[in-house]
């Protein structure tokens, strides 16, 4: 289908006096509209439709029934009948009142369209721009970030289900790609075994014979990989997706043993970064947050926090749920950058703030970050005894350190830290060390071979921390800091409204699209709030807790 914008925008006169009539108070839709125009240009999305072929349902009429859908939460069929049968939608999209709308499949087909291209991020960025304009969205001000899980749209399967899956995928690949050959190929035992899903079938109860399941899985898989990387085999077979996920996932839990196929020990698995949790979601990663551990995604949401106007998202972030938080910062900072969305202040709980991330928000960005960042972790903070980092007086311009007792380092050098971040390694002498009467309260080891050593960051990077660690011990700062707290109502709202637990849709690049239209959506509920004067909601209270006595909730601050 080729795209070829239409109309001029203007509602038809009679959708408006019947739109009027039926909703004289109006209607989220209705009034959105109002308020912000026409959110969507097809002229936004032509390049991704071709230049030639059949004319294209409205794209930026699309992208307003995808917005409207997720704040809803309708369903592709739902979303193209309230098209046909709704007022205020027809309003919302300038439609004439006879306007048949379109097939509930063109949903779907425009949605990958837009993962295809990253495109989601001009749906959110379409209604940014408008709220803008009408100076509902304010820049260089508050902003607030956090994270949460996202489940996999495939559920969670057990190393048996997960293999005997991911072979039975490659085998009916290979049935509607090549049948004759896999006739030749397929053992009579594979019809048996893999003919329906693994869910279906009774594995055995038995740890032995669990393991003996497992190894036939194994031994019939590799056989089919011999086989597609023969040279008779035809070669377009190994280019084919299931058949690649299939070959990853036998190298990630199978090798050769004498000659034999036998499982891989734990010990001998990649990592949970590269490791497939299942062929229907291949880029589906197992994440573990506290005492939370999933298979998915993770999204991060930031938005706004002013007093005196709606809290909008700004920026929706969506890796795999290996990505930890603290490399998240600063490409937050350039896609609010990219969209010019930079606050002044960007609060954020703490898993994000590192000491890279502190210097680099503020140089780069003007940005002043704010979060618990962690506390000097060395063994003499973690006994509250002794001489922590702060006892020592650093002289950056000499390289060297001055130690409580008046000593000073004989090393500076650069190293790495465990989490591959560059820090300075500053060591004392043994000789200055071993006879130091203060040597008990400087280094937590027996071992009298052994001198003080310091680990610090980068200059720069050292004071943002020493700085940060000082702020955050005031009340001022405690105080300001409550102003995070608000974005955990964001992910409720999230979850609750647009379904944002769980993902919709296979793959990163449409789980991406699910939250950047929930983002949207979120958006748009908040500017119909605004207009409408709704309060924003309190933090509820379940009646049993409401009775707590005073002294326990004194107690649980403590």
């Amino acid at each position: 289908m080729s795209m070829q914008p239409k109309g001029s925008g203007e509602i038809p006169a009679e959708t408006v006096r019947v739109a009027r009539a039926a909703f004289p108070k109006g209607s989220l839709a209705i009034r959105v509209r109002d308020e912000l125009g026409p959110l969507f240009r097809d002229e936004e999305f032509a390049d991704l439709f071709p230049a030639r072929g059949r004319p294209a349902w409205s794209p930026g009429g699309l992208a307003l029934v995808s917005v409207l859908q997720f704040v809803e939460g309708l369903t592709d069929r739902q979303a193209a009948e309230a098209v046909r049968a709704r007022i205020d939608f027809k309003y919302a999209l300038g439609l004439a009142l006879d306007d048949p709308g379109f097939d509930f499949s063109v949903l779907s087909e425009f949605r990958d369209r837009l993962a295809g291209a990253d495109a989601g991020r001009r749906v959110l960025d379409g209604i940014l721009v408008a709220a803008r304009e009408k100076r509902l969205l304010k820049s260089a001000g508050r902003a607030r970030t956090d994270s949460t899980h996202v489940l996999s749209a495939a559920r969670h399967l057990c190393w048996l289900e997960m293999v005997a899956e991911t072979l039975r995928s490659a085998l009916n690949v290979l049935a509607q790609s090549a049948p004759g050959w896999l006739s030749e190929v397929a053992e009579a035992e594979w019809f048996r075994h893999y003919g329906t899903r693994a869910e279906d079938a009774r594995f055995p109860a038995g740890r032995v014979k669990r393991d003996e399941a497992g190894e036939r899985i194994g031994r019939d898989g590799t056989c089919l990989l011999s086989a597609v990387f023969s040279t008779d085999a035809p070669a377009w077979l190994r280019g084919l997706a299931e058949v690649e996920t299939l070959r990853q996932v036998w190298v990630q839990h199978f090798h050769q043993v004498d000659g034999e196929v036998r499982r891989r020990g734990l010990k001998d698995c990649p990592p949970g970064a590269l490791r497939l949790l299942t062929p229907y979601d291949t880029d589906a990663r197992i994440g573990v947050k506290g005492d939370t551990m999933w298979d998915g995604y993770k999204v991060h949401f930031t938005e706004t926090c002013e007093p005196d106007a709606p809290n909008l998202i700004t920026n929706v972030a969506t890796t795999v749920a290996t990505v930890q938080d603290r490399s998240m910062a600063e490409t937050i900072h350039q896609q609010l950058a990219a969209r010019d969305c930079l606050p002044a202040e960007h609060w954020v709980d703490a898993g994000y703030p590192t000491a890279p991330a502190l210097v680099s928000a503020r140089h780069e960005h003007g940005i002043a970050l704010h979060g618990p960042v962690q506390a000097d972790n060395s063994a003499q903070t973690s006994a509250k005894s002794g001489f922590a980092q702060d006892a020592f007086t650093i002289d950056w311009d000499s390289r060297q350190a001055t130690c409580p007792g008046g000593r000073t380092s004989t090393n500076w050098g650069e190293r790495f830290s465990q989490r591959g971040q560059p820090v300075l390694r500053v060591v004392f002498s043994v000789s200055d060390c071993r006879p130091c009467p203060l040597r008990e309260a400087c280094i937590n080891t027996p071992n009298v071979k052994r001198p003080r050593e310091l680990r610090l960051r980068r200059r720069d990077e050292h004071a943002a921390l020493q700085t940060a660690r000082a702020e955050q011990q005031t009340d001022a700062w405690k105080e300001r800091y409550k102003v995070r707290a608000g974005v955990e109502g964001t992910m409720s709202q999230a979850v609750q409204r647009c379904g944002l637990r769980r993902s919709r849709y296979g793959g990163l690049a449409k789980t991406s699209l699910q939250h950047q239209l929930t983002g949207a959506a979120i958006n748009l509920a908040r500017i119909d709030a605004h207009i409408t004067q709704t309060p924003r909601a309190r933090t509820r209270t379940r009646h049993f807790a409401s009775l707590r006595p005073a002294e326990l909730i004194l107690d649980r601050a403590k």
